[in-house]
């Protein structure tokens, strides 16, 4: 296969995702585990196939591991307002910081203008004592699939005499791992490197890995890289200034510029596009079925990407990305609509593979209309977008479609149910553009509000439903009705709605322990199939909902404030989101829709606390 044409997956897996920290440069993204292993790694792009997995399989799916070989326990961080990340090893006998980072150039720079390198870069520096390392590189080209060859050679590069380098070569790729040794002190030697071939086809890898192995001592470094390594100071300086941009002053700074970050980290920068996550294949319930590719694009959830950094002054993301839309609006399909998601460069076709070569992580169409809407219709409000012109509001034929029944916010598999036309209109008004539909757009909505009102009210339970044809099944999906401003958050038939979600499973709800469950799966059948556990978007969800009620009832204020409290106990020690959470508090720590809302979350519930 060519690594231009995307392929995109789903597969078995039957246990949890393990912490994983991520590290990117704006065109792909890479997974580090807490022990120092780099476990996913695509290059070089979001879609492109991987050369690091071991994420999904742990004997051959590929990994560079960096570990001490004696006891340690280890600490984890990112360096401040940044996406570089920093895992420290100790013992009573030493300290070693292992630095990882995606390079790319500072804003402003001569550097700036240059094609961005696709770099891996991996510091190793001794802050205490001594620590002996182990260092494994073993790829496993197009997700372990393609063979390769390995070769160790003089590095000419280099400036240290006969060092060393290994080269890496497959039928589509080839890499090249370097080092550069140095010292911080006056009176210890740079180390010695020297790389060994090592034979993991016994585990069934397709080609041979290298590894060394050193003591390193106070002052020692060694940086290994894939490609030339750039300075860490450039990297640190793009990550710096751009958090710096924020408008952010309520409360919860922290964890809100934390998932700015860990959102920037998702959009591709050549074309604007936002992946879900830079993941394939990772299940979202322990022991799930449920483990698809998000290295795409989905209107729906960049919509929330973009709405999220929007709310924090972020424009320039918001700009590119509807260049992204505009040109997808150049090239619509046959029936006049756009697509629910693109790959990163745009294209339409995402065939959908199983790679059941692979053991799992550890052995195991929406309405996107509206999401897009009020995405648009929140950036013409409070930044500078790109001219929205008549092609926008003219060209989404929302009201040809909105009747006709879809899969849901949630993607179902199995049927299509009932379910943006105001924010077109609100467009239209704000920004005088034509809008030759406008008494039929009136119409309509005004008509959909009613059918909603009369098929999706549960008299007898006294709340919404999932659908027309389910009303008497809860989904926290309707916890977005007044961030929405379909109604007022005071309203009883929502407040009632509200405190029936707030009930646990067993009393009828949808809550456990302070978080949300999207909906029952033992009630609501959606073509899938397995359990889940609890979802961070529909927490943060909750948290907004009683935020908004809170202004007429002070006890749901305070609510607000102990969910959102207790959710951010679920951030990892880096302060990155989980999707869903199971019963023991694990979960997969790459959700970028938990980190939307999050950053909503904390803005509207800041400003009604009157902290921003």
């Amino acid at each position: 296969m060519s690594y231009s044409e995307p392929e995109f997956f789903s597969m078995k897996a039957n246990v949890h995702v393990k912490a994983k920290r991520r590290i990117g440069n704006l065109h792909t993204a890479a997974l580090v585990s807490i022990d120092g292993s780099i476990e996913s790694y695509c290059v070089p792009d979001f879609d492109s196939p991987s050369v690091f997995a071991r994420i999904l399989d742990k004997d051959k799916g590929g990994h560079f591991s960096i570990t001490p070989t004696v006891a340690f326990s280890t600490k984890q961080n990112y360096l401040p307002s940044s996406n570089i990340l920093q895992t420290k090893f100790l013992n009573e006998k030493g300290v070693v910081s292992v630095t990882d980072f995606l390079p790319r150039q500072a804003r402003g720079t001569a550097a700036s203008n240059k094609p961005l390198l696709h770099w891996l870069v991996r510091r190793v520096e001794v802050i205490r004592g001594r620590m002996p390392i182990f260092v494994q590189c073993a790829p496993a080209f197009n997700y372990a699939r393609s063979s390769h060859t390995t070769s160790i050679v003089e590095d000419s590069s280099s400036s240290v005499s006969q060092q060393q380098k290994a080269v890496f070569v497959s039928d589509a790729l080839t890499l090249d791992l370097r080092c550069v040794t140095d010292s911080l002190l006056d009176n210890v030697q740079p180390p010695e490197v020297n790389f060994q071939l090592l034979d993991l086809s016994a585990k069934g890898h397709k080609g041979p890995a290298v590894s060394a192995e050193m003591t390193l001592y106070e002052g020692q470094v060694v940086t290994f890289v894939l490609r030339s390594p750039p300075t860490e100071e450039s990297t640190n300086k793009y990550w710096n200034d751009w958090i710096r941009n924020s408008h952010y002053s309520g409360s919860w700074k922290e964890a809100v510029h934390r998932s700015a970050l860990a959102l920037k980290l998702l959009i591709y920068e050549p074309t604007g596009a936002v992946v879900a996550s830079p993941t394939f294949s990772l299940p979202e319930y322990i022991g799930g079925t449920r483990n698809w590719d998000y290295r795409a694009s989905w209107i729906r959830d960049s919509s929330f990407t973009l709405y999220a950094l929007v709310r924090l002054g972020f424009t320039h993301e918001a700009n590119a990305y509807m260049e992204f839309i505009f040109e997808r609006l150049r090239n619509k399909n046959s029936d006049g609509s756009i697509q629910i998601m693109y790959t990163i460069h745009g294209k339409k076709d995402l065939e959908e593979i199983e790679l059941t070569h692979l053991d799992g992580h550890k052995g195991s169409k929406p309405d996107i209309y509206g999401e897009l809407m009020d995405c648009i219709y929140l950036g013409q409000k409070i930044a500078d977008f790109i001219v929205l012109n008549r092609v926008l509001v003219r060209e989404l034929y929302v009201s040809d479609i909105i009747m006709q029944p879809d899969l849901s916010i949630w993607e179902v598999r199995n049927k299509k149910r009932q379910v943006a036309i105001d924010r077109g209109l609100r467009i239209a008004d704000k920004r005088s553009l034509p809008c030759p539909k406008r008494n039929e757009w009136l119409a309509t909505r005004d008509e959909i509000y009613e059918e909603i009102m009369a098929k999706a009210w549960n008299k007898e339970h006294q709340h919404f439903g999932q659908s027309y044809e389910e009303a008497g099944i809860l989904d926290s999906a309707v916890l977005i009705m007044p961030l929405v401003f379909f109604m007022q958050a005071s309203d009883p038939r929502f407040t009632n709605t509200l405190k029936q979600i707030l009930k646990t499973p067993e009393r009828g709800g949808l809550t456990s322990n302070n978080l949300v469950f999207r909906y029952d799966v033992h009630k609501a059948d959606d073509g899938v199939g397995g359990e889940e556990g609890t979802f961070g978007l529909c927490t943060l969800w909750c948290v907004e909902a009683l935020t908004r009620a809170g202004k007429y009832d002070r006890g749901m204020l305070h609510k607000a404030v102990s969910m959102f409290e207790d959710f951010l106990l679920y951030l990892n020690h880096v302060g990155l989101c989980t999707e869903e959470i199971s019963e023991a508090g694990e979960g997969n720590p790459l959700s970028h829709c938990s980190h939307v809302t999050l950053i909503s979350a904390a803005y509207n519930l800041s400003r009604t606390l009157g902290y921003a």
